[in-house]
């Protein structure tokens, strides 16, 4: 991974609360499990903000590496890798995606 897009993904995770690394966008999800991502949150009310990786091929590799993280979407809260549709879902099921939010939200 280059240094740029290192830095790049970089600014996009910590520039927003809430950071998505997606197949779409969260208008419109190009997967099944992007979509649920979105679902998930959106019932949250909560701000976020998306990358469509179908776009950006640097990022969509480079994503994987930077995160040790083999597949889409992947979620960043606070700057951090939360993880992707399967640790969201327990997460938010299991009430602590709430807490996660409101942290990150409150800080």
């Amino acid at each position: 991974m280059t240094p740029e897009l290192k830095e790049r993904i970089e600014n996009l995770t910590k520039q927003n609360k809430i950071f998505v690394f997606m197949k779409g966008s969260k208008l419109m999800p190009q997967c099944g499990f992007s979509n649920h991502v979105v679902q998930i949150l959106n019932s949250m009310a909560v701000p976020y903000e998306t990358v469509d990786v179908l776009e950006d091929w640097d990022i969509r590799q480079g994503i994987k590496e930077y995160s040790n993280w083999p597949t889409i979407p992947q979620v960043y809260i606070n700057g951090e890798f939360v993880g992707g549709c399967d640790v969201m879902n327990e997460l938010y099921e299991n009430g602590e995606l709430e807490q996660m939010v409101e942290v990150a939200l409150a800080s």
